[in-house]
């Protein structure tokens, strides 16, 4: 059984690639950070240094591999249109091309679950959640429209190509540049203020537990043509979450508050300033909103039709995070 990861050089994808690899699989290993891929190589990964939007390459790298992980994405707070487009949904089309033009049996497409945030306090949504009318981030956008790609794929090709969506909410963990070491520097450079009331509950996702959600996707036949929710399965009060790390880091806890309506006002003008220089606001209304709105789900059908538990609890996890800063 050979496995084809992309983004492999992420952090979902790097400890994904290094889970298989520990079970004794074959792995061939998409990314383009070039330290990243010589690391992958001396694990025992086969690397391929390639970009989503390069057709071709991905059309070769997925010759000979009897399933595939797509959790390679512009993730990025901030972007230019065109380049999430291009990578998101081009990326994605490019990879489901080449599964389809080599039998690939399985694809797990890695979203998010903000592809259904609505910018409102939303609790315990399943996978049936409507999407917004209006997206709140261009990368929402384009990951909904990746599961739309993932989707029609299913309906013309699923004797061919058996397909599993997965949205893990907020990953974390050693490795992560993304997630907590982002409100780490802006807490060092005293930018950091806490938005809303601090009363906000999040589902946070250790980045072991997405790896053993995937693998149970790439490999359970219950899981064919579904969409899945992935979270630790507990809830917490982000505001708490970010103090404890900051306590860790040896940081003032002690952060002004700024209102909802204020960030979201502040973050807009910034965004206008920024479409205008091109350089990456402070904040953004995206980020604004997933930092003071509730956003918990309902992962019974992962547990039910994946056979899903997360093994490592959100106190361990943090503590293991917190550990490797």
């Amino acid at each position: 059984m050979k496995t084809l990861v992309t983004g492999a050089t992420g952090f979902l994808g790097f400890h994904l690639v290094g889970a298989l690899l520990a079970r004794g699989e074959s792995v061939r290993a998409v990314g383009r950070n070039a330290e990243k891929c010589e690391l992958l190589a001396k694990m025992g990964a086969e690397v391929v240094v390639a970009d989503l939007r390069e057709r071709g390459a991905i059309a070769a790298a997925c010759e000979g591999v009897d399933r595939v992980c797509h959790s390679g994405a512009l993730s990025s707070p901030w972007g230019a249109r065109s380049e999430f487009e291009a990578i998101n949904v081009g990326g994605t089309e490019n990879v489901i091309s080449g599964c389809l033009a080599h039998t690939v049996r399985r694809l797990v497409y890695i979203s998010s679950p903000s592809v259904v945030f609505n910018g409102r306090d939303q609790e315990s949504l399943s996978e049936h959640a409507p999407f917004p009318a209006r997206f709140v981030s261009i990368y929402s956008e384009t990951k909904k429209r990746g599961e739309d790609l993932v989707n029609a794929a299913t309906l013309l090709h699923g004797d061919e190509l058996g397909t599993v969506i997965l949205r893990p909410k907020a990953i974390f963990g050693p490795g992560d540049t993304a997630l907590l070491p982002r409100l780490l520097a802006a807490a060092r450079s005293h930018r950091l203020p806490q938005i809303g009331d601090g009363r906000n509950r999040v589902d946070l996702t250790y980045v072991e537990n997405v790896v053993d959600a995937t693998i149970l996707a790439l490999e359970s036949a219950a899981a064919v043509g579904k969409t899945f929710t992935i979270t630790n399965g507990e809830s917490a009060r982000l505001w708490d979450v970010i103090r404890q790390a900051l306590a860790a880091a040896g940081l003032s806890t002690d952060l002004r508050t700024v209102p909802l309506p204020v960030a979201y006002a502040a973050a807009t003008l910034m965004e206008e300033i920024a479409a205008r220089t091109g350089k990456e606001p402070l904040l953004t209304r995206y980020s604004v909103l997933i930092l003071a709105r509730t956003q918990t789900y309902d992962i019974s059908a992962a547990r039910r039709d994946l056979g899903y538990l997360p093994r490592i609890t959100l106190a361990e996890g943090l503590a293991r995070t917190i550990a490797a800063m």
